[in-house]
């Protein structure tokens, strides 16, 4: 057992030697619950305002902001989650640099308004500053904590280095970007080279200069826990319409809402975590890449079936500029994208394909379908999304049923 993997009695300095990739019960520590508190408030923000934009009818706009905002929130996560899995020592020091990080997603947590609020209503710079200063914060204290990791762990210093080095470059680059006012569109199209060092960074360092000591079945937990932190955002939107809905006391419209909105957050939560991906990455380690990356998309979409829930609660107070089809596609496209980025992850991260799945994705898409085709109709909003709500059920059914048999093949294989 190294250094940084002894129980902590008091959490004097220790050596950031690498923790133990194979360490039995690995699991997510208070302090990472804590932390991740703070991306609470990022994706409750974010999916405050996609809803505000969509409500306005600024569709266009508001889903630019929100991917942006998506990446950003994401990656800042990321960025902390697999440091922490290779190299958390829970000493002092650590924890107050982990202190120092959540001020710095609050800041960002903070510049997500007025991001939005340029895309959609100004449209000539994108005031993105106090998003960028509360990176800056974040990386400073990430700096640090690499540079402390390649100053005790010989062994992996190039690893880190390169950590450091396109942290650094990247973060220039935002801050540039940040200092110059060029219009909207040109500033997102020269967010390209940032995104791509951004990206491109751990990929060079795990690959070619060393890696890290990361733990596969604690990765996975952290992931999935995010998961339930955006699906949070499916409830609170639920709240909000119900709310809407019982100023003229308690209704049956009410309790269909309640359930139409608990039952589509619990079927995407059921969906997800039917895959054990611990066993997977623990397998198949060099699989991690596709699996971390991939997950930015999908916190996005499960954050973005909250937010759309909520349009339906400005729709009901008849506060949106929305009709009845627009505001349920709000809801209906995250979900549908929810389901497509599933499929496709559990292909790439298997490396399988069941055509069982083609069967699912279709009988989902018909049920998408029908709850758009309902709103068209005339059918009142409540009715579409207890139908909608059905989707990831879909999945759930037959995985239960069927799909089992070929997951159950894929995990057998991985000890092949």
């Amino acid at each position: 057992m190294s250094e940084s993997t002894g129980p902590a009695v008091r959490h004097r300095t220790r050596r950031m030697l690498g923790r133990d990739p194979h360490e039995d019960h690995r699991v997510a520590t208070p302090l990472e619950l804590l932390f991740d508190l703070t991306f609470v408030v990022a994706f409750g923000t974010a999916a405050s305002e996609l809803a505000h934009a969509l409500a306005e009818d600024h569709v266009g706009a508001g889903i630019l902001a929100f991917c942006f905002a998506t990446f950003g929130i994401s990656w800042a996560w990321i960025n902390f989650t697999w440091f922490a899995s290779a190299y958390d020592t829970d000493d002092w020091i650590y924890r107050l640099t982990t202190m120092l990080q959540m001020v710095g997603v609050l800041v960002f947590a903070l510049g997500l308004k007025p991001m939005f609020t340029s895309v959609y209503d100004h449209g000539d710079t994108l005031d993105n500053d106090l998003m960028v200063w509360g990176y800056v914060v974040m990386r400073v204290a990430m700096v640090f904590q690499w540079w402390r990791a390649g100053r005790h762990d010989a062994a992996r210093r190039p690893a880190c280095q390169t950590y450091i080095v396109s942290i650094l470059a990247a973060q220039v680059l935002w801050c540039v970007l940040a200092l110059v006012d060029l219009p909207v569109g040109t500033t997102f199209a020269a967010m390209a080279v940032p995104f791509l060092i951004e990206i491109g960074g751990p990929a060079y360092a795990e690959r070619r200069r060393g890696g890290t000591p990361w733990h596969p079945h604690h990765v996975a937990e952290r992931y999935g826990l995010m998961v339930i932190i955006a699906l949070g955002e499916g409830m609170i939107g639920t709240m909000a319409s119900i709310s809407a809905l019982a100023e003229g006391g308690l209704t049956w419209d009410i309790g269909l809402f309640a359930l139409s909105g608990t039952a589509l957050t619990f079927g995407v939560w059921w969906s997800y975590f039917v895959v054990p991906t611990g066993d997977i990455l623990h397998a198949r380690p060099e699989r991690s890449f596709s699996f971390g990356y991939g997950h930015m998309a999908l916190f996005g979409s499960i954050v973005a079936i909250g937010a759309g829930l909520h349009v339906g609660a400005y729709y009901l107070e008849h506060a949106a500029h929305l009709g009845l089809v627009a505001t349920v596609l709000t809801v209906a496209v995250p979900v549908a994208l929810f389901t497509v980025l599933l499929a496709t992850g559990y292909g790439v991260l298997t490396r399988t394909f069941d055509s069982f799945h083609i069967v699912l994705l279709v009988a989902t898409a018909a049920v998408v379908a029908a709850s758009v085709l309902m709103a068209a109709a005339g059918a009142g909003l409540v009715w579409c999304l207890l139908v909608l709500s059905a989707a990831p059920w879909v999945t759930v059914v037959g995985y239960e049923t069927v799909g089992y048999r070929h997951h159950s093949r894929v995990l057998a294989a991985l000890g092949d």
